[in-house]
Formats: C-alpha cells, structure tokens, sequence
C-alpha cells in the first residue's frame, strides 16, 4: 500500500452501540427493579386479555430470617416458570406467600422474654400473639425485597399470609371441615415429642442426625410356662393313657427348663423400661434355650433368637464354652410364657412394676438385630402402640411434657430424659443402674445411629403419649368420592393423575402416604391457627356427643376470625360468644391447642387457588414448585388437607428441586463457614449471575455453588453479552428495511432456518421447566452458530459492503429476527440484561422486554434440506479454517485473508454444494480454489472428514485499503488502493 493512499476507516459501516461492554449489574439492577415497579408490570400483563390462566402456588417460605441460597434457588426458579409461561401465551399468575405462625417466630418471643427475664405465662395468650405477629410481619417485609432483588416478578403489593385475618378464618374453616366430616378424633397414642419445645412434632418437622445411645440387654424372668393343657381320659386303651401320661412329663420338664430362665431383650432406649407392658417375638423366627456358665456367678438359662445368639453373648463377654445350647423353643411355648417387669420387686419401687408381663406375637419382631425379643411400651412407639391397641396393654402416663419423669414414678420421679437445653437427663444412666441394682441387666454398651431431632431446636425428641387431636386417612368420609372414600384412597389415586419432574417424586410421596399413620393435627403452643371445636364436658372420645358439630358455631367462629383473625378465639368470653344461644356454655370445653402449621401450609389452596380473583378458576394450581424435602412436608400436607375437604389433589403438577451445596459437595453450615448468602452474590455480581448459575445446573438434583464455580458462570455471561452487543452494533439505532427469505443469500436463509429449530426447542424446554437444556442450547448457538460463524463471515459484508447490498440488508434483517428472539427466549433467565439490551433498540419509559411474548417463527423458514447441504459446507469450512490456523500458528500468515488455499473435495455433491456459494466469503480468505481429483500426498485432513484435504497457498494481489482483502484488482480503480467492491461502495 502506498504511503499515499488515503484512510478508508471512516467509511466503514462499523458497529455503533451504547450498550456497555461491562454490565454492572449490581448497581445498574435496583433502576430497572424501580422501572418495572412504575410501569406496573405484573398488573399489565394480567390485563392482557383472552389467555389461558397458568398459576403457579407459591409454597410460603417462613418468616423468620434473612434469605438463604436455597430460598434463592427456588424463587428463581418460580420465576423464570412464571416468566416462561407468560411469554408463550399463558395468564401466568405468580402471589407469594409466606408461613407466618408456629414454633419458630413462638420460640424467638420466648427468647426475647428470656432475655429480659420476663414470664411468657403471666401476659396474655392475645398479648402475646401480637408480639409474635410483629415479629413475623418485621421479616415479612425484608424478605420480600430480598426476593424483589432477585429479580422475581409477582404480586408483591397484595401476597397471602397464613396470619392475614381472611386466610385464618379460611384455615379454621378447613379445619371444621374435618370436624363435621367425621374424621377429626382426640386419641392418646404416641406422637413424636420435642421437650425442649414442650409440643408434639409431625415427620416433617423432624430430621434424622448422628446420635449416640445407651444400649442395654434386659433379663425379664419367666414367672409362668403354661404351654400344655394337662388332662386325663379315664377311658381307652391303657396304652394311650401310658403315653399321654408320659407326654404330660415330658412336657411339666420342659415347662421347668422355661421356669429357670429368662428373656432377655435389647433396647437404645433404656428409658422406656419403667413403661413396659410386653415383650413381643417373631412367630416365624427360631428361638432357643441357652445354658450359660459364666466365670462368676451362678448358672443361668436365658431365652435368645438364634440368629442373634452369638452376638448377644459377645456383648456379654461370653466365651463360646461357656454357652450350650439345650433345645429350641417353639413359639406355641413363647405365647404361652408370663414375664416379670425387671422392677419387680425392687426396694423403693412401691408395688409400681408388680404386674405380669404377656409374651405376644408380633410381626414387626425381626432377627437383623437385637435379641429376637423386642421390648413394648405401648406410650412410646408406634409398633408398640399397634400391639398394644390389639392385645388391650395398658398405656402410661410416666412422661411429662419436659420430657421428665411424672414426680410420682417411684425410684426415677423428676429425673429428665431429654433436659431443656436439649443435652440427655440423668434417666438413662439411672435406668440403668437400677437394672444392675436388680439383677436384670445382662449387658449395656453405646451405639451411634440415626436419631430424630427436632428441625427447629436441634434437639433429640422421643416418643411420647399423650392426648391428640388426629386426622383418620383411613376413616370413610362424606363428600366427593370419586377417588375414594377415605383420605389415604384419595391421596394415593390423586398422585397417579399428578404430573411429576422428575417422575421419582411420585414414587417417594406415594409411599410415604401408603405407610404414614394418622396425621397429629394439634399442638400444644400459642401462635397459630386454633383447633376451632368444642368438647362436652363428661363425655368421652369416642362418644357421639364427644364432639359439637354445629354449622352454625362454626358460622360465628369464621365470620368472627375474619374481623377480628384468631385471637378472638383467645379473647375472655369467647366460649360464650361462639355457643351463647344455640347450646350451653357450661356443658362445653374450648379446646385450645393450636393447628400443626403444616395444616396452616396445607389449606394455602383454599385462600389462595381457589379463592383469590387472581387464583385458579377450577381452585387447582397448575403447579407446586419446592425442595425435595417437600415430599415429607407441603407437596404432603397439601395432598392429605385437599383429599379430606375436597376429594382431590391441590395441583396439577409437582416440580421438585435438590438441595444447594458448597464446590466440595459438603453440606453448607456456617461453622464451616461454606456459605453463599444470595446478598453477597447479587451486591459483588448482580442478580442476573446468581439467576445464570440457575439457568446452567440441573436443579432436579442437589446444585454446587462457590466462588469458583461463580467465576465460571460470570465468564459465559459475558460471552454471552459480547454476542448480544455485536448484534446490536451491528444493527445500530437505525430501522430495518426487511429483506423477502426467497431474496436472502443462502447463510441469512439457514441461520432462519436454526431460529425456526430454536423457537421448537425453546417453546418445548420452557413448558418441560428444563432451563438448563434451553439455556445450554442458546448460549452454543450465540457463541458458535453467531460469535464464531455467522457473525464472523458477514462481519466483511456488514462493514465494507454498500449498506443498500443484498448482503448487508439481508444480514440486518436476520440480525432483527435474532433481536427480537433471543431478547425475549433469554428474558424468563436474565430479566435484568435483556432488558437492557432490549431498550437499546426499543427507548422508553413504557417500553419493556417482559411485556412481549416469544415471537411466532414462520413456517417457511425451516429449510431441512438447506440445513443438510449447509451442514456439509460447514464441515468443509472446518477443515479449511484448521489448515489456516497450522499457518497462523507458524508464523506464515497473521490473517486468513492472507489465504487463497485448494481444497480438494472428493464427494461429488459436497463439491457442488460448495461451489454453488461465496466459499472464500465463507471461510473468510480472500480466494480459494477447489478440485474433485485426488489429493495428493501429505496435505492437510481432519480424521473425521476423510472426504476433504486442503493445500496451502497465499493470495496473490494487493491488500485492499478498506476491506484488507488482498486481490489481483487492488489499484485499479478510481479510489486508490481499493478493490473493485469497496471501490464500488464508495461511490
């Protein structure tokens, strides 16, 4: 090039775009937020008329704390479905919520009151309630910017919450359903119990922790042996009478051998002892008698199951030869055997365990582990229980609700199992040593194993019985019956009509509703919904008249929540109130135990779905979306409140995601010090990355978040952001004169082509909630089929053709249909950026992205068989740009278009194909050559297409000044030192 000819820059057609290379989204973010909230969005888009509803219900999150990664991860979720679901039609209505009453807001007022050294007894039951809903609304209103910042798109000015007046006269009015359907019933049997919380527990409030228990092995003496019948005929032959006579004394000595010996049983909870009605076994297991003779001591006979013999007796320190084994035992002989309580007996026991212990058959009783022999107590598990209520043992009322000893029970009064801190009492060791005191502990040791714990105190719970308000799934109910007459009918038929993703959520609620006991609905606590219902004073559970059924008590009762919430139930008076005229006060108590706030949870359907203007019209949501834990908890209770009041399930489908862990994989704790906090994501990179991590993992299993992994999602934002600014430079602020698809060069034709493959891909990725495959499937194509292919070729056509060419014209008008289509599929992931590149073309106060739909693709642009031949040329180009880049790399070129290789192609129609394009355009060389014959020897090949070889050569002319192509032209035209093209252009 000549030193004189001139710089061609300016007249280049280069991008031009205010769109920001970096995004700044944390401080750029909150304006957008404040944007949306002017315009009214989400109240505009309900406006949109002639749609079809799609509500997704919000599981309410509790308020009690600022957001963790977990709450982020679901709320994002529930906003790209919601976001999604709008732009491809649908009315997609999205009101959170949040969980407002129970045993966590409860316990932080009682601390507080601790604190101060204050009395939670001597205030009000109302007085108190109001303190634990402003501590709930407090948090209400934090969480609900936290989640603003997230860039989740809801009703945010009008949610529901459980402690709304209207949302507890519904829950009470749910609750009175039970109560007039028959399945409400007060029973005393053993319920998961937290003594620290002083309350009962439902499953889903208990997780299982490492825990390390007393174990012991218990002699129970036989006291009686009556295994035969004795009887006499005094006629038949003598023969028979010899023999029955010889049989009676054979028998009368095994009776004798059972006298001398004991049972010994095996049990993690040496507490449940002084309660012990029974000692059951397995009618199918193998038992027998065992002689031992110890080094010390006497010789003794002990019962054992004969699978776990040898441990036992390792436990006990025995050798085998110290062992011999008399005989089996049948268990014609087991069911007929009397035991004595351990205690029996015992100094300072005052007559408490002087009562016979029956053998009885159960079929719980395993040989895995233990003895053989399991231990009963009917008040402190639900085996025992079962066994109990079919044999009549007798339950106790030994432990109080601190989890203490009544002080009555001799020898242990007052002692506690589990102290108020939560760490073990003393009984367990005192159990013990009384064991040893008798005589009847054969063995003790430890053993670490899963135990249950209270979720909120993180404190060990135990089995407890105690008086119960439960719902009976099995009991036949009136009301709608097409999927069953009972509660367990309707949720096990209900969850085959469920849609579930992923397809094993069915099988996990499915079964843990096939084998869930009756639901414990009450609590024994303040804050809560109460258990609406009155009792008659004399009348016991079970009777006709135990319970008052009155629709019109249960009129006043809602109409009264309603205006006045639950405390009115608490309020002096309020027995009068709710029975004054229709039944005497006196004759009736007012319970006052609280609902499990799972119920409160459970009934959102009906205040929500089924009543809200902004509901469902059928009162079924279209989609429940939680953490898998919610199979125990919400997808649960929802199933069992809905089936009990109105026959069917509360969703149409049921979206489950994992738990978030640290980059190791480990569980996040803030000991550790593991922890991401949403808040420091969003203030260090914006929210829009912390939505991208959503948007790359696949949520049905548990997700790895950290620094690391962060860094790696911020890198392909701005990838991805690159390509969005490219296509926006390259269509700058002017109107897009659309070039006809039968005009279009063929590369404009198959990239709509991709678009029309794309929008199939996108639509059906969306309706499947799979982000990750939409979002994995549009970033290649914007950093592959755009960045690296598309962009790259017709950048020279862009910059240095006329703006008026073919070229030019048909490349912006795909880079508007590109626009228009990745500004919009992109939205529901990235609301924040999209935005922004969408009002870089389209300015406005009332202008915004998330008021579009995804634009319909027409028809005519999938081109299959274009596809196929362009697959081909890009193939071709592949093993022609990898040649060039051996010749970059050694320093021979610094450009392709330095370039004018041969390339040999031995397919006869791939030859054609490329032949029939612009390939040195294509490759973005400045020539190229083609041959048919073979290749010869050592030229360049990629092993995976065999069918192309490429030979090196450089491109002979000059170097344009404008376009920097080098051809045998350059120089002789009017403007010096261009090509015939940019001479052209230039006019």
């Amino acid at each position: 090039m000549c030193a004189d000819t001139p710089d061609y820059k300016d007249t280049l057609n280069l991008p031009e775009t205010d769109f920001p290379m970096r995004a700044g989204l944390p401080g750029r973010e909150p304006d957008w937020l404040a944007k949306w909230e002017k315009m009214g969005i989400y109240d505009r888009l309900r406006a949109k008329q002639g749609r079809t509803p799609f509500v997704l219900h919000d599981g309410p999150p509790y308020a009690n704390g600022h957001l963790h990664i977990g709450h982020a991860l679901n709320k994002i979720l529930k906003d790209m479905v919601v976001r999604s679901q709008q732009m491809m039609g649908k009315d997609a209505r999205y009101v959170p919520g949040w969980d407002c009453h129970g045993l966590p807001i409860e316990w932080k007022i009682e601390e507080q009151y601790r604190a101060k050294g204050l009395d939670k007894d001597a205030v009000s039951a109302v007085d108190f309630r109001q303190e634990c809903r402003k501590f709930a609304e407090g948090w209400v209103d934090i969480q609900r910017d936290e989640f603003k910042r997230l860039g989740v798109q809801g009703k945010w000015d009008d949610p529901y919450l459980t402690m709304n007046f209207n949302a507890e006269a519904v829950i009470a009015e749910e609750f009175m359903k039970f109560l007039m359907n028959g399945s409400l019933y007060q029973g005393s049997k053993p319920v998961m119990w937290s003594p620290v919380e002083k309350t009962a527990l439902a499953e889903a409030e208990v997780e299982y922790h490492e825990h390390t228990s007393h174990t012991v092995w218990v002699r129970f003496k036989v006291e009686k042996a009556l295994s035969v019948k004795y009887w006499r005929s005094s006629h038949g032959p003598e023969e028979a009478i010899k023999k029955r006579e010889y049989a009676l004394e054979k028998r009368a000595e095994r009776e004798a051998d059972l006298l001398a010996a004991s049972v010994v049983i095996w049990t993690t909870t040496p507490w449940t002892i002084p309660q012990n009605r029974a000692v059951a076994f397995g009618p199918g297991l193998s038992y027998g008698l065992y002689r031992i003779t110890p080094s010390e001591g006497e010789p003794e006979n002990v019962l054992l199951g004969d699978a776990l013999a040898k441990t036992v007796f390792a436990q006990a320190k025995l050798e085998p030869e110290q062992v011999e084994r008399l005989r089996d035992v049948s268990a014609d002989e087991l069911d007929n055997l009397t035991l004595a309580h351990p205690f029996r007996g015992v100094e300072g026991a005052n007559g408490e365990w002087d009562y016979d212990i029956p053998m009885l058959p159960g079929d719980h009783v395993t040989d895995e582990a233990g003895t053989g022999f399991v231990h009963t107590a009917p008040s402190h598990g639900d085996d025992d229980y079962q066994l109990g209520l079919k044999h009549g043992l007798e339950m106790t009322y030994n432990v109080e609700p601190d989890g203490s000893y009544r002080t009555s029970l001799p020898l242990f009064g007052g002692q506690h199992i589990i102290q108020p801190d939560g760490k073990e009492g003393p009984a367990n060791v005192s159990v013990i040593k009384q064991l040893a005191y008798a005589g009847a502990l054969f063995a003790k040791g430890k053993i670490k194993h899963s135990y249950p714990h209270s979720w909120r105190s993180k404190a060990p719970v135990i089995y407890r019985n105690t008086p119960q308000w439960f719902a009976a799934i099995d009991k036949e109910i009136g009301g709608n019956n097409e999927y069953g007459k009972t509660i367990r009918e309707r949720a096990l038929t209900e969850i085959d009509h469920v849609k579930w993703t992923p397809q094993s959520g069915r099988n996990r609620l499915y079964s843990m509703i096939e084998a869930r006991p009756d639901w414990v609905l009450s609590r024994q606590r303040a804050w809560g919904v109460p258990l609406s219902c009155f009792v008659k004073r004399g009348a016991l559970p079970g009777d006709d008249d135990f319970l008052l059924r009155d629709p019109a008590v249960n009129a006043r009762i809602a109409e009264a929540f309603r205006a006045e919430g639950a405390d009115a139930w608490y309020k002096d008076g309020a027995k009068e109130r709710f029975l004054n005229g229709l039944h005497d006060p006196d004759a009736y108590e007012q319970v006052t135990d609280i609902l499990d706030v799972w119920f409160d949870s459970g009934s959102t359907h009906a205040f929500v779905v089924r009543d809200r203007a902004d509901g469902s019209p059928d009162g079924v949501a279209d989609l429940y979306l939680e953490g898998t834990d919610q199979h125990r908890g919400w997808f649960h209770s929802s199933l069992l409140q809905s089936c009990g009041t109105k026959g069917r399930a509360p969703y149409k489908a049921v979206l489950t995601h994992g738990f978030t862990l640290d980059e190791k994989g480990m569980k996040m704790s803030k000991s550790i010090g593991n922890t991401i906090v949403p808040q420091e994501v969003v203030d260090q990179y914006g929210a829009d990355i912390l939505r991208l991590w959503v948007a790359q993992t696949d949520y049905t299993i548990d997700q790895r978040i950290g620094k690391e992994i962060l860094k790696g999602v911020a890198d392909s934002y701005r990838r991805l952001r690159n390509t969005l600014r490219y296509m926006l430079g390259a269509l700058g602020g002017a109107a897009v004169e659309p070039v006809a698809l039968a005009d279009m060069p063929e590369l404009e034709q198959v990239i709509l082509h991709r678009l029309a493959e794309l929008d199939g891909v996108v639509r059906k990725g969306y309706a499947a909630y799979d982000f990750q495959g939409v979002f994995q499937k549009l970033f290649q194509f914007c950093t592959v089929d755009l960045s690296a292919f598309y962009f790259d070729i017709r950048k020279d056509a862009l910059y240095c053709d006329d703006a008026g060419s073919l070229n030019a014209r048909s490349a912006r008008t795909v880079m508007a249909a590109l626009f228009e289509r990745l500004t919009t599929w992109l939205a529901p992931m990235l609301p924040f950026t999209m935005e922004d590149v969408w009002l870089s073309r389209h300015p406005g106060d009332d202008s915004s992205v998330h008021l579009q739909d995804f634009p319909e693709t027409p028809a005519d642009w999938l081109n299959a068989d274009l596809a196929v031949k362009w697959e081909g040329i890009r193939r071709v180009r592949r093993v022609v740009t990898a040649a060039l880049e051996v010749q970059r790399s050694a320093k021979v070129i610094g450009a392709s278009l330095e370039a004018a290789p041969l390339v040999y192609i031995s397919d006869p129609q791939l030859a054609r194909d490329v032949n029939s394009v612009d390939f040195a355009d294509i490759c973005i060389t400045s020539a190229i050559m083609f041959s048919t014959e073979a290749a010869i020897a050592d030229v360049f090949s990629l092993p995976d297409v065999p069918e192309v070889a490429v030979v090196f050569g450089r491109a002979e002319g000059e170097k344009c000044a404008r376009c920097w192509k080098i051809l045998p032209d350059v120089g002789t035209h009017a403007h010096a030192g261009t090509c015939a093209r940019c001479d052209s252009a230039l006019g």
